[in-house]
């Protein structure tokens, strides 16, 4: 019998896989802007590329590679090239305002400042780079389920008000 553990130990959650134009430079990037922490990456064949990249915030893994168009039907697959992403990737820190004055000094676009949320959670949303969204949250309080519903419907009428 093997001792290989079918799921590597630290690696339990979901991981995401972004995929970027510039994963060496996207690498250094999330260094600077998340104190993000290096721990693996593999060239492709080409020497160029960057096959698969590991790294960490927090406890938090992340995986990054280069885009592979040869691969995917000549197609690119990143979010630059692709215009947009439907993926929000987000981390609950103890600090969320200092992450987001790290990040946009590293060159992030802030897309939502961190604001205290009726849900419990001062939250804000970043764009890196590289065309990936990235929410950070501080839990800050535990309102009720009431207290959340009567706050979001505040919140929504007050939008509805503002698009009239």
């Amino acid at each position: 019998m093997s001792d290989v553990r079918p799921v590597p130990e630290g690696q339990e959650r979901f991981i995401p896989h972004l995929v970027v134009d510039g994963a060496a430079e996207a690498m250094e990037f999330y260094k600077k802007a998340f104190g993000a922490v290096e721990i693996s990456r593999s060239l492709a064949p080409d020497g160029k590329r960057l096959m698969h990249a590991s790294m960490k915030v927090g406890d938090s893994f992340f995986y990054l590679s280069d885009d592979f168009p040869e691969y995917n039907n000549g197609e690119k697959a990143n979010p630059n090239a692709l215009g947009h992403t439907p993926v929000t990737i987000h981390l609950y820190l103890e600090d969320c305002d200092a992450m987001f004055k790290q990040a946009e000094a590293a060159g992030a676009k802030i897309a939502m400042p961190p604001q205290d949320q009726f849900w419990g959670d001062r939250y804000g949303m970043l764009i890196d780079p590289f065309g990936h969204h990235w929410a950070f949250a501080t839990h800050i309080a535990d309102p009720t389920p009431e207290e959340m519903a009567a706050a979001a419907e505040k919140m929504f009428s007050q939008a509805d008000e503002k698009q009239k």
